[in-house]
């Protein structure tokens, strides 16, 4: 980055660049970029259901228009969370507790569970422009999804920009000032007022075309061809065969969960797991791994079982 800005400022003493461009030129000069990590919950999910997710979604758009916050990519997980923001150092902090704060509360609420996120760890990391790793980590953030297993593609995934960039099809929804302030009260859970500009999508979440840094990230890749090749590029799918059987996507966790307390009226008539002995336990987590191909980490994010005792299960002892 500072090579490259060397370079700029040359270009701006002799007079190269054009009036038109020079303040942008200029504005992109000073832009710090961070990626911004949360820890893997290992016994617990963020979210368990859309209704989540959409929450999470309309708060990540209020929380980065209150604060300032240009955003540039996101995911959200089923246990993590993702972003690359375009902010100073502390102001990343600042903003991914704020989330951290408003989601907990909207969850504290709904599950009746008390600081469900305030001690998960979030690791911050600063991409540069002139090495590609800005690149690199909006990649990284968008082949989430798709290192997971749960679908093929990036752009299939809804929870994120994962569908945002090179999109040509216009966005279906209304704007939040088309609203009234019951409705997007309800829709926004909060009564802070949100930027009316925010577009609604027919599902019920802000799109994050709607302001994320859309026309930045286009004009940063230059074009979908070489988008692709950092998705497919990406340490999170390198070595990965996507066309294979074993690349088919599996069930998301939000699918399981009410797969597993069906399985165990049926097979123990049990409402919950907390109601079985050890040895039914281990025959459901068995039958799990048999039936839906859920693996050690996901069977123990959607029951609440350490990993550890989940594989003792799985293995007999």
């Amino acid at each position: 980055m500072q090579v490259f800005r060397i370079f700029i400022g040359i270009l701006l003493f002799i007079g190269i660049l054009p009036e038109v461009v020079e303040d942008y030129v200029k504005e992109i000069c000073v832009m710090e970029f961070y990626l911004i990590t949360t820890d893997h919950m290992a016994e617990r999910l963020w979210f368990l259901d859309d209704e989540d997710f959409k929450a999470g979604m309309n708060y990540v758009a209020l929380i980065s228009s209150l604060l300032g916050i240009k955003i540039l990519s996101f995911i959200l997980m089923s246990n993590h969370v993702h972003f690359v923001v375009s902010s100073s150092e502390v102001e990343a902090l600042v903003f991914i507790n704020a989330f951290k704060k408003r989601y907990s509360s909207y969850y504290n609420k709904k599950y009746s569970v008390t600081n469900a996120f305030r001690r998960v760890g979030v690791d911050i990391r600063r991409l540069d422009m002139s090495d590609e790793s800005l690149e690199r980590g909006i990649a990284y953030v968008q082949v989430n999804s798709v290192a997971a297993n749960i679908c093929l593609t990036a752009d299939s995934y809804p929870w994120g920009t994962g569908n945002t960039f090179f999109n040509l099809s216009p966005i279906k929804g209304v704007p939040l000032s088309s609203l009234s302030g019951r409705k997007c009260m309800k829709v926004m859970h909060t009564h802070e007022q949100a930027p009316g500009d925010l577009i609604l999508t027919e599902e019920g979440f802000i799109h994050p075309r709607s302001y994320v840094m859309v026309k930045f990230v286009e004009s940063l890749f230059r074009s979908p061809k070489r988008m692709n090749y950092f998705l497919m590029n990406s340490s999170k799918v390198r070595g990965r065969n996507l066309l294979s059987e074993k690349a088919m996507p599996s069930f998301r966790d939000q699918v399981l969960l009410p797969v597993i307390s069906d399985m165990c009226r049926s097979m123990f008539h049990k409402k919950t797991l907390s109601e079985l002995d050890r040895d039914s336990l281990a025959e459901l987590v068995k039958e799990i791994r048999r039936r839906l191909g859920a693996d050690v980490k996901q069977i123990s994010r959607v029951s609440g079982i350490p990993a550890a005792e989940v594989s003792r299960m799985i293995e007999g002892y």
